[in-house]
């Protein structure tokens, strides 16, 4: 495993942000950046740990820098962990080309696709490769003790990593998304991503749709999840996002008690959004974290 290499390093709320890097086998042997916030807690026992998955065109300073969340997690007691959105340099042609697509657009999946299968790994990278690099390079965390959020595309990653997490043996204990593109089998960012990433295209993404996964999930799982969605976002009036399909899953599988979805009146899809529900998503998490 290759070791991990610090970056930078920032004070931030009595803990501390560090970026490191290393080279990482799910993504080809390309180099992989991401951002760790410890809080003050860590330096005398391990604290529980919550990923976040940014969106279309963001890396792993998108979420520190502009979501808002280090105050709360550091009140909390919870560490962060803030990975890239794709692999960087695969040099594969094409991957520059759109920005919904390829570079900064992995769309946390496994890729099956000749092209991208060698590089285009973020399913591998978050939910194994990475707890593993951080528990491999000594850090105070306690994995046992994990969730994961995201926005948009991360939020999508971070509903489908939670619910197929749901099968194995170590489950997040919970997740939730800002405005997630919860059905991407039926929305236009979805089906770019999996006629490019996927050799089943669109019927392979089912096993990459949150919508698809809940309906699996068997009765009587513990399901902890929350989702908010702008009302003013025009990915939301664009039919991107698709969380009344969403909404239809839960009630049709009977997970209504443990799954929140808002719609917020007057809201977009910016961080300014996202900063301003970011204390709830933090103690929601916080709930089930300690």
């Amino acid at each position: 495993m290759s070791p991990v290499t610090q970056v930078a390093q920032n004070k931030s709320f009595d803990g501390t942000l560090t970026k490191y890097k290393f080279v990482s086998k799910s993504l080809g042997g390309l180099e992989a950046n991401f951002n760790l916030f410890l809080p003050k807690e860590s330096a005398s026992a391990k604290v529980p740990v919550l990923y976040y998955l940014a969106g279309l065109t963001c890396n792993e300073d998108t979420g520190p820098w502009k979501g808002g969340f280090i105050r709360d997690a550091a009140a909390e007691g919870i560490a962060l962990v803030f990975p890239d959105t794709s692999p960087r340099g695969a040099g594969i042609e094409g991957e520059d080309k759109d920005w919904d697509f390829g570079t900064g657009a992995g769309f946390y999946l496994n890729a099956t696709s000749e092209t991208y299968a060698k590089n285009y790994n973020m399913y591998d990278f978050v939910t194994s490769e990475l707890p593993s690099v951080l528990k491999e390079a000594g850090f105070p965390l306690d994995l046992s003790r994990s969730s994961i959020f995201g926005h948009s595309m991360g939020g999508h990653g971070a509903l489908t990593l939670y619910l197929k997490s749901l099968e194995g043996p170590s489950p997040y204990l919970s997740a939730s998304a800002f405005a997630p593109i919860t059905n991407p089998t039926k929305a236009p960012w979805g089906e770019k991503a999996f006629a490019g990433y996927l050799k089943g295209g669109v019927e392979e993404g089912k096993n990459w749709d949150a919508t698809e996964l809940l309906k699996k999930v068997p009765a009587g799982t513990k399901v902890n999840l929350l989702l908010d969605t702008g009302l003013a976002d025009n990915f939301y009036t664009g039919k991107q996002l698709l969380p009344e399909n969403f909404g239809e899953a839960v009630s049709a599988t009977g997970f209504s008690s443990s799954i929140t979805s808002n719609l917020r009146e007057g809201y977009d899809h910016s961080y300014y959004f996202i900063s301003t529900f970011a204390p709830e998503h933090i103690k929601f998490h916080a709930k089930f974290l300690k």
